[in-house]
């Protein structure tokens, strides 16, 4: 199959063999169902004038000079809209996603396929062979190579397993796009920080809010703040209430103050709320670095109750490691796990199954001294108290440990602990 490379630059001659150009693009458009590309239109570059020639007037694509099936004067140009891609000019050397390796690669050649009468775009080359390839120096290296006995080989991704990256007009991100749904915030959050800050801005921007919010969740708040900085106050609000509120307080934190101010007034309530409670604490102490989305319920419920009332919470708790109980005065009385919740009879009272000796920290108290009971008891999230012993949120695991192991490593902790 052949290669865009193979095809720039070859002399185009209309059917009387008049030379009118040379070939300096192809543009494709995705039609229906198919995933691939069709290549449409030829663009044909003469004295400095650009032809923009319909593939239905190709005779044929792969020969050493590109015959047209009509005169020059018969040719109504192609008038490509917006939804068409110019595969020299607006792909190569353009970097891109590759959704299964789950990285950022860049183009180097596509290779082109023949269905029926129509050409497709196939696959992308990503590695070394074929950037030699447009250099013309493939076939030279290969045998070089070869009798080295290390052949060169392509680094072909299929190019439904590819995303185009936003930013360096007129490329496009689909959205909503399935694939890139579909990988964890974690892997998203690999993928911004091969991108330059411009295109990792571009890049999130174009995700969904809560897909949005859950990467940024993933990274560290001062690369946060970079990734927000030209993003409207308001898409910025809406990102902060999809987090949790810690990590959104973080992310406030690391903002100019007029900035915060103004994005807390535009947030919901209850979500600034929250976060004005945890932007209350120094950001290393207990309190700082608590979430207030938690799981609790009264020790009057019956097992069935209890589970009810879970469910309704579920959309809003960070971690369901353990399920606090408190009294009327939201004092902490008591705690359980799922398992003994699932485990319990559904009359039985939660009074009956909890566990009343509960191991808290205070709001107060240092990251240190946290990550040190976390450790100790070998727990997923340990709860804050005040004096009165009034539950105010809990410490994950992960936020525990945050400045004690490499921060490579603390972001697989929530995976480790769900």
């Amino acid at each position: 199959m052949p290669f865009i490379s193979d095809l720039l630059g070859k002399p185009v001659a209309d059917a009387d063999g008049e030379r009118i150009g040379r070939l300096e693009d192809l543009i494709a458009t995705v039609r229906g169902d198919v995933p691939h590309p069709q290549v449409v239109a030829m663009v044909v570059k003469r004295r400095g004038a650009e032809l923009i020639v319909p593939f239905r007037d190709v005779a044929v694509l792969v020969a050493p000079a590109v015959p047209l099936t009509c005169r020059r004067q018969e040719i109504v140009p192609y008038e490509p809209d917006e939804n068409d891609l110019y595969l020299a000019r607006d792909v190569l050397d353009k970097q891109i996603i590759d959704t299964d390796g789950v990285r950022v690669v860049r183009v180097n050649d596509l290779e082109l396929t023949r269905v029926n009468s129509h050409f497709y775009v196939a696959n992308v080359d990503v590695g070394s062979l074929g950037l030699l390839r447009r250099l013309g120096l493939a076939r030279i290296v290969q045998r070089l190579f070869g009798r080295l006995g290390r052949p060169l080989t392509s680094s072909i991704i299929s190019w439904d397993s590819v995303e185009l990256l936003p930013g360096g007009e007129p490329m496009r991100l689909k959205v909503p796009s399935d694939k890139i749904a579909e990988l964890h915030p974690a892997d998203l959050a690999e993928i911004l920080s091969d991108l330059s800050r411009s295109e990792s801005s571009a890049f999130l921007e174009s995700l969904d809010l809560k897909t949005a919010a859950d990467t940024l969740e993933e990274v560290e708040p001062e690369f946060q703040a970079s990734l927000v900085e030209t993003m409207s106050d308001e898409k910025v609000a809406d990102i902060l209430e999809e987090m949790a509120p810690d990590e959104a307080a973080d992310l406030l934190a690391e903002l100019p103050e007029d900035r915060s101010r103004e994005l807390l007034k535009l947030m919901e309530r209850e979500d600034a709320d929250d976060v004005r409670k945890l932007l209350a604490y120094p950001e290393d102490k207990a309190g700082g670095i608590m979430t207030t989305e938690f799981a609790a319920v009264h020790p009057a419920l019956t097992a069935e109750q209890a589970i009810a009332v879970l469910r309704q919470m579920a959309d809003e708790v960070e971690t369901l490691a353990y399920v606090y109980v408190t009294d009327e005065d939201d004092r902490l009385v008591g705690v359980f796990s799922l398992q003994e919740l699932v485990l319990a009879q559904p009359t039985t009272l939660v009074n009956a199954f909890m566990h009343r000796r509960v191991v808290t920290v205070d709001l107060d108290d240092s990251q240190n001294e946290v990550a040190q009971i976390v450790a100790k008891y070998n727990l997923r999230a340990v709860p804050v108290v005040d004096p009165q012993g009034r539950l105010h949120g809990v410490v994950t695991a992960d936020d525990a440990l945050d400045k004690i192991i490499p921060t490579k490593w603390k972001k697989r902790l929530p995976r480790l602990y769900t």
